[in-house]
């Protein structure tokens, strides 16, 4: 297994993830600080609110940090808001991103947080929570589908870079499955 996984710690569900990891066996390292990222095998950016991260991230100087950290190569895992920051378009509303995933995003897109859901993926087993979560409504062309609901996209790859619009680390038994296919590889 790689070195410890980073868990961006600034706002969100980062303690979730940081659980659902442990559960998994990896190594986890809170980063609310650039120099946090040294020697992570990997980096997890949670869900939240995504202009109150974006926000964080500038104020706390990580944005130059988080984007050289998702350059090197390393996997990283971006959940509901932490997919809306690395999306390469974000619409309803349109709000700044640091466009490393070529997909299109809408915000909220699967409703308030009065219609937060559980379903079970396409494949039949994979347990999805859906929280305020955001709809990827473009996949680029070097993207690929991981997950499906209903046939539409809720987690995707491109490189090392996984985005999913609902939360694994809140899925019913969350032992850290997901994190385990991100991160073990």
């Amino acid at each position: 297994m790689p070195g410890a996984i980073g868990v961006l710690a600034l706002q969100g569900g980062f303690d979730a993830h940081a659980r659902a990891l442990a559960a998994a066996g990896f190594g986890v390292r809170p980063v609310r600080a650039a120099e946090d990222l040294r020697g992570l095998g990997g980096l997890v950016l949670p869900g939240g609110e995504s202009t109150t991260q974006l926000r964080l991230l500038a104020r706390h100087g990580l944005e130059a940090a988080v984007r050289a950290f998702v350059a090197s190569g390393a996997p990283v895992l971006a959940t509901c808001a932490g997919l809306i920051l690395i999306a390469a378009e974000v619409e309803t509303p349109v709000q700044r991103s640091y466009g490393i995933l070529d997909v299109t995003v809408a915000r909220n897109a699967w409703g308030r947080q009065l219609d937060s859901f559980e379903a079970i993926a396409d494949d039949g087993a994979t347990p999805l929570v859906f929280i305020r979560a955001p709809r990827i409504r473009r996949v680029g062309p070097g993207v690929q589908v991981l997950i499906s609901l209903e046939g539409e996209p809720v987690m995707v790859q491109q490189g090392r870079v996984t985005g999913a619009t609902f939360h694994p680390e809140l899925a019913p038994g969350a032992g850290g499955e997901i994190h385990r296919r991100v991160f073990a590889q």
